[in-house]
């Protein structure tokens, strides 16, 4: 590549003092969503990456503890998880000892799922580190208000 060439592609002067235009994308409901979505993910990583703890296996392991007994298929609807991502995702927390799936009662070609004690154990310890971030969280937002007025903001959109 000429040196001309390279000059072209890259803004000097005046250009490269300016500030990226950014207000056709950070103006969208869709991008900014998604941008703080993205931000509490990776909180929610940076404080769980020692208990190896991703943010659908958290919800996973409080639904199942709110809702023992529920067949799998349940569990990932509520969740909007396709089936077979949902039985990968389980087939993990069983190979951790965390969680265990046993035949329904009422339909043996379901499984209900349940808590180990190693998961009740394990998930005591999760929520509490929970609750130290989303009170983190909240404070961003600028408190409970703020955060109640968000949470019915978002369920106007789902």
């Amino acid at each position: 590549m000429t040196m001309s060439r390279a000059r072209k592609s890259s803004p000097s002067g005046p250009e490269a003092d300016a500030a990226l235009k950014t207000d056709a994308t950070t103006s969208i409901v869709g991008y900014r969503l998604r941008r703080a979505q993205l931000s509490v993910f990776q909180k929610f990583i940076a404080v769980f990456e020692e208990l190896k703890l991703r943010p659908a296996d958290y919800s996973v392991l409080v639904l199942i503890d709110d809702n023992p007994g529920r067949k799998q298929t349940e569990i990932a609807e509520v969740l909007g998880i396709k089936r077979a991502n949902f039985v990968t995702l389980v087939h993990g927390l069983e190979q951790r000892g965390l969680v265990e799936r046993i035949p329904s009662l009422e339909d043996k070609r379901a499984n209900a799922l349940h808590l180990t004690t190693a998961g009740q154990n394990f998930l005591r310890l999760a929520k509490s580190r929970h609750r130290a971030l989303e009170d983190e969280i909240v404070t961003q937002l600028g408190g409970t208000e703020a955060r109640a007025l968000l949470l019915a903001l978002l369920d106007r959109l789902i």
